[in-house]
């Protein structure tokens, strides 16, 4: 292989992490999870669409087989104007995907969401902080708007991108690689 192939491989290879090193750390995360990092992000779409951009936030001692365990941050960057209720819609659908749960906490769990997810505009932020066995902590723009105190949700919420029964393999793939190879 060539010197100028090599070349334009490695910078590829390594491009990703470059980009990543240059993110700040939203305010919002250094005040939940003061020393937290970025583990992975990635990009949703969907056909062909870009949906949003997710940024996975931990500590070191964070592993993937454990991440309901984490005080943890995921932050979405939309790529497109989306109805707040729509987005409660389609979380409850996806936290059905991790198993059964009573119509009750359903309906309890997304009135909560249409309560706390606003409308959003391309480049608007929702930053999910979780609280292990406790609570999520939702931030719009940096803005604290809402706290839904349920263990279950939580844990359920943040599985949507980050357990093994995602919709999205490849998108908790780009969100946990370095820590799955840990675990």
């Amino acid at each position: 292989m060539d010197t100028q192939r090599r070349t334009l491989l490695a910078a590829l290879a390594t491009a990703p992490l470059a980009v990543q090193a240059n993110l700040a750390l939203p305010p919002e995360v250094a005040s939940e999870l003061p020393g937290a990092r970025l583990l992975g992000s990635g990009r949703l779409t969907f056909l062909g669409l870009h949906v949003y951009d997710a940024r996975l936030w931990t500590d070191d001692e964070f592993a993937a087989d454990r991440f309901d365990r984490h005080a943890l941050a995921l932050e979405l960057q939309y790529g497109r104007t989306l109805y707040g209720r729509l987005i409660a819609e389609r979380s409850l659908e996806e936290m059905k995907r991790q198993g059964g749960f009573s119509e009750e906490q359903g309906e309890r769990w997304l009135a909560s969401m249409k309560q706390t997810f606003p409308d959003v505009n391309k480049g608007d932020r929702i930053t999910g902080v979780q609280r292990p066995g406790e609570s999520t902590r939702i931030f719009v723009n940096g803005a604290l708007r809402g706290e839904l105190r349920d263990a279950e949700f939580t844990r359920r919420f943040f599985g949507i991108w980050l357990a093994p029964q995602t919709s999205e393999p490849r998108l908790r793939q780009s969100l946990l690689g370095p820590a799955l190879a840990r675990s």
